[in-house]
């Protein structure tokens, strides 16, 4: 009965989203209030009925209903609690249900929150925002019904993927859909904005937030699967440019740069096409990264769909989507006044690099990543687009958006003087170059890229404190009134400042895992032990043991630096019964400088197992830095001036420092 009622409110939901994508906008165009208020209405509706249809599907995966088929494919009824439900979302209907879950909710969010967006902005953004939830509920429905019956119920289900079994794979879809998924709000304003023929520094305030939410559950997502990766499949990495990691990271980086864009349309009127080229753009990624893994044209742990017909379901719903807003996009953007003027040494013009460095970077990772795929279409042989490519273009690519993250926010508005921004940041300028000499030393010549990187995160750790403490007049005003600048600067400011600085610390976690690590691989009997840099790993011993789904081998690792002990640690080979397959635990012991990490293999007591030993430093800085991102973004999302429906002249400070300061991004 349950099951019923989750499969007709999705039935419900469907027909409310034909109501809101088309009544609301003839109410816009007809200037008619009641049906302009039928968006707010049939959103909050919609997002309800949706919620009550994921609440049946995770019923059924809780009680173990195994007469819908999808719980029989993936679920058991040995699983442990977490994974019965995570299993909900662990395949391909049930993630799309958590995708319309996550779409109805911005559109709820917005219905709600957005009480003094202009009526009719609001009508048509709820409208585009009906359109896309018609065409997924559709989707589902008519091919992908997450709650299809069995006629026979089985006494039990054939399980979940046991790479999927894992708390980091339990919560990294949530996360990683509700900042793809948030992006169609970007998208949705943008494209009522053209219909409108009106952007403003208004509308950039009402998208910031929007864009700001999608971007933290983004970030926090992409590193929840990273982290994934890196203990759960063995291979001592956090990403290896896999296409369905690129799927995730080209709208992130396009997000970045909308984020970015949107400021000079709020503060200066400026890169108004631009910026709604970006909002459209950041959709269209998250939605090709959705065909990608769901049509059978990539082969992965995290793609869920291999039916060709699903495929071109989805296809057609991506020529529709960024066909028709590009279509409309290049009737329209013509007409959109270009806004107030600057020179390239300026605040705007920092911006703007900072967006077509980040733009051509993320086109970069897409080429890299359809290449292979078309050359599969066109029979002309198969090809393997890897690392060497990505760290070869994307690299060079991101050098000149980590030089501008720290002098674009100490240049003036409209026109800046680099010289003396430039001539300000000379501590920070010593400090990158004695760590890039510093590790130059430890690693020798063959080490000047990675050199170059820890210098590069040096300049943005510190430039990023740099920048608040010449707004706060820090040592050169009383302490007094470095106090009261702090308490009045904006907290945007504050999430701006802290964002940069995980960025830095993410960058210091990637240049010294990559660059640094020492791996060792070989076979060990109980008792070995083999060096690694300066650690010396011994195999303690190998037990049986028991887990609740499963069976393992745990490998006790004893790690000792010199005579002194450092810690004991398990690496586990998991075999899992119903699923018939096998997965590798690695034992990890972390610092603040880095990774101790095993990993066991293949073998017995009388032919002894392969391992492999690793030594990463710094790694987890990556964790650290995505965290403290995510954070910054945050703390952004709670300045009052995102909350408010018109942007406020606010004088700025002044200071002695070149003239940036005095503007508050």
């Amino acid at each position: 009965m349950i099951t019923e009622a989750g499969h007709f409110s999705l039935i419900s939901a469907f027909i409310l989203s034909a109501v809101q994508m088309s009544l609301p906008l003839y109410g816009a165009h007809k200037g008619e209030l009641r049906y302009m208020e039928l968006a707010r209405t049939t959103a909050i509706a919609q997002f309800s009925l949706v919620l009550i249809s994921f609440a049946a599907l995770i019923n059924a995966f809780v009680t173990s209903d195994f007469s819908v088929l999808n719980v029989v494919l993936n679920s058991h009824s040995d699983k442990p609690l977490l994974y019965r439900i995570s299993g909900a979302w662990g395949n391909h209907e049930g993630s799309l249900l958590l995708w319309v879950l996550i779409l109805t909710l911005f559109g709820a969010m917005v219905a709600i929150f957005g009480r003094n967006l202009p009526p009719q902005l609001r009508a048509r953004t709820l409208a585009i925002q009906g359109m896309i939830a018609f065409g997924f509920i559709a989707f589902m429905l008519f091919t992908s019904n997450p709650f299809e019956r069995v006629l026979v119920p089985p006494e039990n289900g054939q399980g979940l993927n046991p790479l999927l079994q894992d708390p980091g794979l339990a919560f990294h879809p949530p996360f990683l859909y509700f900042g793809y998924v948030g992006l169609s709000i970007s998208f949705s304003f943008a494209v009522a904005a053209l219909i409108e023929g009106k952007v403003d520094a208004a509308w950039a305030r009402w998208v910031r937030p929007w864009t700001l939410a999608a971007w933290c559950g983004l970030s926090i997502g992409i590193g929840l699967g990273s982290w994934w990766a890196y203990y759960e499949l063995g291979w001592g990495g956090f990403w290896f440019w896999d296409p369905v990691e690129n799927a995730s990271f080209i709208p992130w980086l396009f997000a970045t740069a909308l984020l970015h864009s949107a400021i000079v349309v709020e503060k200066r009127d400026a890169l108004k096409s631009w910026t709604i080229l970006l909002a459209i753009l950041a959709f269209s990624m998250s939605l090709l990264g959705t065909f990608l893994v769901r049509s059978g044209v990539l082969t992965s742990v995290h793609a869920f769909a291999t039916d060709p017909e699903r495929g071109v379901f989805i296809l057609l719903l991506l020529i529709i989507t960024i066909g028709g807003s590009l279509t409309l996009y290049t009737i329209r953007a013509p007409n959109l006044q270009p806004g107030g003027l600057f020179r390239p040494i300026s605040r705007e013009g920092g911006l703007l690099l900072n967006n077509l460095f980040l733009s051509v970077a993320a086109l970069t990772v897409l080429l890299g990543t359809l290449y292979p795929l078309f050359l599969d279409v066109m029979d002309a042989g198969k090809v393997s687009v890897g690392p060497p490519y990505f760290n070869a273009t994307f690299g060079p690519l991101m050098m000149p958006v980590l030089g501008a993250m720290v002098v674009g926010p100490l240049l003036s508005w409209k026109r800046g003087e680099l010289l003396s921004v430039i001539s300000a940041l000379w501590f920070v300028g010593l400090a990158a170059l004695g760590a890039t000499a510093i590790t130059l030393i430890y690693s020798g010549i063959e080490g000047i890229l990675p050199a170059i990187g820890v210098g590069a995160a040096v300049w943005i750790i510190i430039g990023s404190l740099m920048e608040l403490a010449y707004r706060a007049k820090l040592f050169r005003s009383s302490p007094h009134d470095t106090w009261r600048r702090l308490m009045q600067t904006p907290r945007s400011v504050y999430g701006m400042t802290i964002a940069h600085l995980g960025v830095g610390v993410l960058l210091a976690g990637i240049i010294g895992t990559t660059a640094f690590k020492t791996e060792s691989v070989q076979n060990m009997n109980i008792g070995d032990s083999v060096s690694v840099s300066n650690y010396t790993f011994t195999l303690d011993r190998v037990e049986a043991l028991k887990g609740p789904n499963y069976i393992a081998e745990r490998a006790v690792f004893i790690i000792k630096e010199g005579a002194n002990l450092i810690a004991s640690i398990n690496a586990e080979r998991r075999r899992y019964p119903v699923e018939r397959d096998m997965t590798t635990e690695a034992g990890i012991h972390s610092t603040w400088r880095g990774d101790l990490y095993a990993v066991i293999g293949e073998g017995n007591r009388a032919t002894g197992w392969t391992t492999r030993l690793y030594k990463n430093p710094l790694t987890p800085w990556i964790w650290f830095g995505t965290i403290i991102m995510a954070i910054g973004g945050m703390v952004s999302l709670t300045d009052r001036r995102l909350r408010i429906g018109a942007p406020a002249k606010r004088k700025g400070f002044s200071s002695s420092a070149p003239r940036a300061v005095a503007g508050a991004k």
